[in-house]
């Protein structure tokens, strides 16, 4: 297991679920659940009050179109949300840059034109989540969710492009596997992973459809990360068999990776 543990993305409903199935951690989503709409603006939901997470999910409403929107727009949002945030975070805290609908290009953007546009957003997030002692890093999406940045390889070459240090990428076994990206990608990006996400085909919990996901923490872990790695699944709708859910899922990945990271045992006479 990594040294920052394994945690669930959760909404509020399922934070004390989460904790009581033994995750290390809860990773919260962010629009429409710890910050929810006031009005015009935003404001904490005080569910989350008194309450400290490594790591955050979901950064922006669908209806916020970041590639239309004029930019000041953009940056008062994440000026009124990444406070919000970092009211809960601990020190350093990662923020999953994900949010496949609202980074969306429109019809008619040229493909340049949209990156370009995300890189200005992107950079825009970085430093006022730095500001307030967080962490941005791009999720690749698969195509079904956005038409701007499908794999690991092209949001780190996009990173590079727009000259966005700091900023990490997302390895998510989801989004890999529906863009058929090699797990190669991982050892050769290694340096890049600012964070993990993990589920079976269909955001189903790990070790419920097959065992790839093996193969991709064992590929993640050869890149070098020792970061957190957190569940992103759906879980049934009662509390009660989403707790034995999450329980069962985070024994297997743990009793996996323990074994696959066990130092090798000398033999004596």
């Amino acid at each position: 297991m990594s040294s920052r543990g394994l945690g669930v993305v959760a909404g509020a409903e399922l934070t004390e679920v989460v904790r009581r199935a033994g995750a290390d951690h809860v990773e919260p989503t962010i629009a429409g659940n710890l910050a929810v709409r006031d009005g015009t603006g935003w404001r904490r939901n005080e569910v989350y009050a008194g309450q400290r997470f490594p790591s955050f999910a979901i950064l922006v409403p669908g209806d916020l179109p970041l590639l239309t929107t004029e930019l000041g727009t953009v940056r008062s949002y994440f000026e009124s949300v990444l406070p919000i945030v970092r009211s809960v975070a601990e020190p350093g805290a990662t923020i999953v840059f994900g949010s496949g609908t609202a980074r969306n290009a429109p019809d008619g953007m040229a493909g340049d034109d949209a990156l370009r546009r995300f890189g200005e957003v992107v950079r825009t997030a970085r430093d006022v989540a730095a500001a307030n002692d967080l962490r941005i890093v791009v999720e690749p999406l698969s195509r079904a969710e956005t038409n701007v940045l499908h794999t690991v390889d092209a949001t780190a070459t996009f990173l590079d492009g727009a000259a966005l240090d700091g900023v990490g990428v997302v390895a998510d076994l989801f989004h890999i596997r529906n863009e058929g990206e090699s797990f190669e990608v991982l050892r050769r990006h290694g340096d890049r992973i600012g964070h993990v996400h993990l589920s079976d085909p269909d955001r189903r919990p790990p070790g419920t459809v097959d065992d790839v996901w093996h193969e991709f923490l064992a590929a993640v872990h050869d890149g070098g990360y020792r970061g957190a790695v957190s569940l992103e699944c759906r879980w049934a709708l009662d509390a009660e068999t989403a707790e034995a859910e999450i329980r069962s899922a985070l024994e297997r990945v743990r009793s996996a990776t323990a074994t696959a990271t066990a130092p090798a045992r000398t033999a004596t006479a």
